[in-house]
């Protein structure tokens, strides 16, 4: 069963009784209730909610996952749940231990998964899609070439043109970069819930290795499934028939679907945060020596 995304913009208190978390909206003076265990993601954006230990503890008994916003309403702090798998120590020990090939390898596969996903959003774009695809081919273990980042230049460059803006991609960029930023963070959330429940470490990564960042195994996992949000930011925008300035809660709801958004895998379909544990779990076979390949997404 694919799990629930609750998304706070409005005053709200948040506690539990009979392991229900109970939703008291301060304006409308309404109360509801929906049971602890069928919550993936809550996500809290109005500064004025208060939540209960007991409730906080309760989401991380259920590996799921709570994400702050600061005061702009941008996704600024992540909450997981330290040890949810059961036999945690093991993986992690296989994680650690895990060779410098092996993980270059890994490496090959995401960078090539991500490029392959991007050539296909070009070519239903009926964009120029032939250099990628060229490229995904090339990535060597561990792309010591960087062919990640010539490839990165030349797909935003035909999605921007796309999008008739002159922006470039980058964190603090100017819009459409602030939708692909809160799709962005939506995603690393999930991939950082089921990195847990799969029994890693999130901060160590497989190529990632930046000190001031907790998520570096996340970072690395979730390329691939970047140009899902591409994609679906993309036609947000051209029903939207503008790119907008600010977001607004109705265009936030459109981005908290990524966690129920289809993908396929080896064939096989389900919502991304389902199909995102097979690429997690296929991970740690990786590391404990069960298999060579990681099962990531095709962009169909």
């Amino acid at each position: 069963m694919i799990k629930k995304t609750l998304f706070f913009s409005k005053p709200a208190h948040l506690h539990q009784q009979y392991k229900q978390l109970i939703i008291e909206l301060k304006q409308e003076g309404t109360r509801h209730q929906v049971p602890i265990e069928d919550i993936g993601i809550v996500v809290l954006e109005n500064q004025q909610i208060t939540i209960t230990q007991s409730v906080i503890a309760s989401l991380l008994e259920n590996n799921a996952c709570v994400l702050w916003c600061d005061e702009k309403h941008m996704p600024s702090g992540l909450l997981l749940s330290m040890a949810h798998n059961h036999t945690y120590t093991e993986k992690v020990r296989f994680q650690l231990e895990a060779s410098e090939p092996l993980k270059k390898n890994l490496w090959k596969q995401t960078v090539t998964a991500k490029i392959r996903n991007q050539a296909s959003l070009l070519r239903q774009l009926g964009l120029e899609y032939k250099p990628l695809q060229r490229w995904s081919t090339e990535v060597s273990s561990g792309d010591k070439e960087n062919i990640e980042a010539k490839a990165a230049s030349f797909y935003w460059e035909k999605i921007f043109t796309y999008l008739n803006t002159r922006t470039t991609r980058h964190r603090h960029g100017p819009p459409p970069n602030n939708l692909l930023n809160y799709g962005y963070a939506i995603l690393r959330a999930v991939i950082a819930r089921n990195l847990v429940a799969s029994g890693c470490l999130l901060m160590v990564g497989i190529y990632h290795r930046n000190k001031y960042n907790p998520y570096c195994l996340a970072d690395d996992i979730m390329e691939p499934y970047r140009p899902f949000i591409d994609r679906l930011i993309i036609d947000f925008v051209s029903r939207l028939g503008q790119i907008p300035e600010t977001l607004t809660p109705a265009h936030k709801k459109e981005l908290l679907s990524i966690p129920a958004l289809d993908l396929v895998i080896e064939s096989q379909k389900s919502p991304l945060m389902v199909g995102s544990q097979r690429t997690t779990s296929s991970l740690v076979a990786c590391f404990k020596g069960e298999s060579k390949k990681i099962l990531y997404p095709n962009l169909e």
